[in-house]
């Protein structure tokens, strides 16, 4: 009898089920040791030869120096969603691939929002605390329907897609935001997608599942709760810090908000004096969205039958990283992949509603690693959206699931530069192309953002970058630079692109600082037809 060609570490609590497939297969040895302190995790991953593969859910720290401790590691799969608690970069510098379990526990959350939104306008908590304390307060705890009631989703991922689908079946009608489902797949769920600004105002209860991103952080601010119908319910049990949480007890206590369901805080678990554990319209659960038995069990089996794959056949199914390159391609492809991360990115910020994406790819690029750099475009577009890692690896998949045509072109020859990167955007803010490629500088290879629509540019797409669309008229240059200067931001480049048949400008400055908050005074300015802010 051979011996086993690979070893798994079970280093948390899983059910025993995911034990029992692993050990199914002859070619697997399963280890189990959970509780470990960083210095007894590295010894375990690194005797008898290392272990080849590490599973946890979230107590497990998998740090930098942890997989640096771990000669033989290939692969860390997380049972869950979430791999905050795993260096992902360092996993990817040393060829380890991190996989996740998105859909496992995707039922279990969505019914954890909905029962959080039924228990909520009907006050059974209080209900029930008043109730246990010897008291029969009936007409204190009159509550509200939700048949007929408008439900607003902020994110139609896969769990904001059964939460729908549970609220079409209490009668809801469903609105939702969301920045990179098409309209007609939204339809396809008998969902109405709206601007943002809209589901703020026409919603009667709110229901968050959004990622925690730096463009989601506090996206219920005061200035949302402001946009609301008075008298909304809100209730959260995507991740902290979505909500102001301080907004969210001002909004309580005037009226705005008349009540609010939360499983999730911005700290976790929330300090005991934290105001909204104190007002009676709130409820509140320790994040119990992924907690059931059914949930545990399906995240457990769904990571044993990934590391299977991957370990037994190669097979890589939900990963949230990419190998690195092979060496021979890595020094060449290396500028243009992060090239096309940053056009994705400048175009999700660009272009809202997506409905097809065409990467064009010339030179160089069309012939080695095209489909590598059209997944990282993609991935571009789509991670600032989605509640779920997204990389090169399941960028495509994703944009299929959402309804986002993408398409690849590919010249070997043609354009004005040896290699380029071009994305054509299709959707609700008309067409868009973004077109890069890689200067050779003194400093080395690096990016450029060449073209705008019909602008052609040399602009260094990194950091802050104002830009603005205006008439091609005498003194709108100077009027922007006098704002940003009596502000006291710093320009470190300024471009401008022509288009004489239309006789329309684009300004883009690269600016050090926050310049969102002369935005305002920019629009107001003669002959500006937009101004927005894109980060990269």
């Amino acid at each position: 009898m051979t011996s086993p060609r690979f070893r798994v570490l079970i280093a948390d609590e899983l059910s025993p089920r995911a034990t029992e497939i692993l050990k199914s297969h002859p070619d697997i040895d399963v280890r189990t040791a959970t509780g470990l302190a960083p210095a007894a995790l590295i010894r375990a991953l690194s005797e008898d030869g290392g272990v080849h593969a590490l599973a946890v859910r979230s107590a497990t720290k998998v740090t930098a120096e942890v997989i640096e401790g771990a000669p033989a590691l290939r692969v860390v799969g997380r049972a869950g969603i979430g791999v905050d608690n795993i260096d992902v970069k360092a996993a990817s510098r040393r060829g380890i691939v991190v996989m996740n379990t998105p859909s496992g526990n995707a039922v279990t959350t969505a019914e954890h929002a909905i029962c959080l939104m039924a228990a909520l306008v009907r006050h059974i908590p209080q209900a029930t605390a008043s109730m246990k304390a010897g008291k029969w307060e009936k007409k204190k705890f009159q509550g509200n329907e939700l048949c007929d009631k408008t439900l607003g989703l902020l994110g139609l991922g896969n769990i904001g897609r059964i939460v729908a689908d549970r609220a079409q079946g209490l009668k809801m009608k469903v609105i939702a935001h969301d920045p990179v489902l098409t309209a007609e797949a939204a339809a396809r769920l008998g969902v109405r997608l709206l601007p943002f600004e809209e589901v703020l105002r026409q919603a009667d209860v709110i229901s968050v599942h959004t990622p925690l991103l730096p463009e989601t952080r506090n996206l219920i601010d005061a200035a949302a709760f402001a946009k609301m119908k008075r008298g909304v319910f809100l209730i959260n049990a995507a991740r902290g810090g979505i909500v102001d949480e301080m907004a969210l007890v001002e909004a309580l206590r005037s009226g705005q908000v008349a009540g609010a369901a939360l499983d999730v805080f911005s700290e976790e678990p929330p300090p005991k004096d934290h105001p909204l554990l104190q007002m009676e319209q709130v409820i509140v659960t320790p994040h119990l969205g992924a907690s059931t038995d059914e949930a545990q069990e399906k995240v457990a089996v769904e990571l044993a039958e990934q590391l299977v794959a991957i370990l037994v056949r190669g097979e890589v199914k939900n990963a949230v990283n990419l190998p690195p390159l092979p060496v021979e391609l890595q020094a060449r492809l290396q500028p243009y992949l992060e090239l096309a991360a940053r056009l994705g990115s400048a175009a999700a910020q660009l272009c809202s509603g997506i409905d097809s994406v065409n990467v064009e790819l010339v030179g160089e690029v069309a012939d080695a690693g095209s489909s590598l750099l059209a997944s990282t475009a993609v991935a571009g577009i789509l991670r600032p959206h989605l509640d779920t890692p997204v990389t090169a690896v399941n960028a495509m998949l994703l944009a299929e699931e959402r309804g986002i045509r993408v398409s690849e072109t590919k010249q070997s020859r043609g354009g004005d530069f040896t290699s380029s990167i071009a994305l054509r955007l299709d959707g609700r803010c008309g067409v868009r192309v973004l077109k890069g490629t890689v200067f050779r500088t003194d400093g080395g290879l690096e990016p450029r953002l060449v073209q705008i629509d019909n602008f052609l540019l040399e602009a260094i797409p990194e950091g802050r970058i104002l830009v603005i669309r205006n008439d091609d008229r005498p003194g709108v240059i100077g009027a922007v630079g006098t704002i940003l200067g009596r502000r006291g931001l710093n320009v470190s480049r300024m471009q401008v692109g022509l288009d004489r048949q239309t006789g329309e400008a684009l300004q883009l400055w690269n600016i050090d600082g926050d310049v969102a908050a002369a935005l305002d005074e920019i629009r107001t300015q003669a002959h500006v037809r937009s101004a927005l802010v894109v980060t990269l």
